[in-house]
């Protein structure tokens, strides 16, 4: 079935050489945040999502939409500064603070949403929302850039009293809407994909080439911005170097023991992208021999958690479900933005993305918008590792097929040699009942069981 998109304008303001414009970002959870808003459920919604997705830029714009008070605090400033939330330890203490930083703005449930952005400040807090909610004067939204590292360490949950959604990027359909692509056109590539036809020669060129301009601007919502005020790929890549160190100095402000081996893990999986082999090879990370995949764990945990890092485990034997095959020191990472990753390997090169130059090869960043756009939709991301087959890039599981659905990546012209996959899939004990290839080519066709679908129909996957 289509898959519902709020049409909602979401308004970001840039300022470029003295000159204000406007432009309007499509995000496809604003539609969650107005339903919670509307539906006021009995758990407080709790958005997590790494730094500069824009978390905070929806909320805001829901909020002031549609409340007549309006309130926000963000928490992780507060620990920097005044420190004004850092002694709170009863839901009354916190109403009274609340009250001091509202200035008259506090009405009721109905017309009164608090904001609660990097929660994971606060753990005490995180911890009173299931008090908050409990006593129900007003609606509650909170949300945290490192919010997967506090749940994975928090012993006090507010178990049954939230509902967390996951914010990522801008997709590769959000980055269509952005520039232009309507909800009308959106729709027929849509029923195209699900009825597995390709698109007329003139549109496919069009929409590939918008793909392609998407491996370099990613989804990182000021590098859109960027990108739709200036079109410079030197702005753009300021803007994604900055978002980088970001992810970094993050690291030191919340696991300071441990922070120069976070650093080295997630500064060489561009480096492990490029390999033949593009798992994460344990002695490689800080060049030191005797050095195991265990000794890691809590580094890959942080990175993961954080948001910044995309995990995609091994499995040699798929079988449904997947999760009791998956080999736990097996593993590849992937950026959590395809842009920030073209910006590492080809700086202010575009040519090396938008034309076809034999010498180069695009696998791992292709791979790296198929695992950003796959994990974005919710799959578990997992991947063939066998030694006497080979490997297959991902691996996803079918719930109504009760299968593993292979997917193979291909970024050059030979998309139809694939040793692996087609062994995979006519092996009998992994019952496979769809695969798939992508690739740059507009056709669409189904041979020995595989099909083959242009890249960019990933969007709908």
């Amino acid at each position: 079935m289509p898959h519902e998109i709020i049409r909602k304008s979401v308004f970001f303001w840039c300022d470029f050489y003295g000159k204000s414009v406007k432009y309007m970002l499509f995000r496809k959870i604003e539609k969650e945040i107005r339903d919670y808003c509307l539906n006021k459920p009995n758990k407080v919604l709790v958005i997590d999502g790494a730094r500069q997705v824009g978390k905070s830029f929806i909320i805001r714009h829901v909020g002031q939409q549609m409340f007549d008070n309006y309130i926000e605090i963000n928490l992780l400033e507060d620990a920097d500064g005044m420190r004004f939330f850092e002694s709170v330890k009863t839901t009354e203490d916190f109403y009274f603070r609340l009250s001091s930083v509202a200035k008259g703005r506090l009405g009721n449930k109905e017309n009164t949403l608090v904001f609660l952005d990097e929660i994971q400040a606060y753990p005490h807090i995180f911890t009173m929302l299931k008090f908050l909610k409990a006593e129900d004067r007003f609606t509650y939204i909170a949300s945290g850039s490192l919010l997967g590292v506090a749940l994975a360490k928090s012993v006090s949950i507010p178990i049954g009293s939230i509902q967390v959604s996951h914010m990522f990027p801008l997709d590769f359909e959000e980055f269509l809407m952005a520039n232009g692509i309507g909800q009308d056109v959106i729709g027929h590539i849509q029923k195209q994909f699900e009825q597995e036809l390709p698109l007329d020669e003139g549109f496919h060129s069009k929409i590939l080439d918008l793909f392609k301009k998407y491996l370099l601007v990613g989804g990182l919502p000021d590098a859109v911005n960027t990108y739709l005020a200036t079109t410079d790929i030197v702005e753009v890549r300021r803007v994604q170097l900055e978002v980088h160190d970001y992810y970094g100095a993050d690291a030191s402000q919340y696991d300071v023991a441990n922070k120069l081996k976070i650093k080295s893990v997630y500064d060489s999986v561009p480096s492990n992208l490029e390999n033949k082999r593009k798992r994460v090879f344990a002695n490689r990370i800080e060049n030191k021999k005797g050095k195991r995949f265990d000794d890691y764990l809590e580094e890959f945990d942080y990175l993961v958690n954080a948001g910044i890092a995309l995990q995609v485990k091994a499995v040699s034997q798929p079988k449904f479900p997947l999760l009791e095959s998956m080999q736990k020191n097996l593993l590849k990472l992937y950026l959590n933005d395809v842009g920030i990753l073209t910006g590492l390997l080809y700086g202010r090169n575009v040519a090396a993305v938008l034309d076809d130059i034999r010498s180069i090869n695009l696998g791992s960043v292709y791979e790296s918008v198929v695992a950003q756009e796959l994990h974005a939709h919710g799959h578990r991301l997992f991947y063939y590792d066998n030694k006497k087959h080979g490997e297959v890039d991902f691996l996803v599981e079918s719930d109504m097929l009760l299968s593993v659905v292979p997917i193979e990546v291909k970024s050059g012209k030979d998309y139809t040699v694939h040793s692996a996959l087609t062994t995979f899939v006519t092996t009998p004990d992994y019952n496979v009942k769809k695969a798939y290839v992508f690739s740059n080519d507009g056709n669409v066709f189904t041979e020995e069981g595989i099909t083959y679908l242009p890249i960019y129909y990933v969007m709908f996957f």
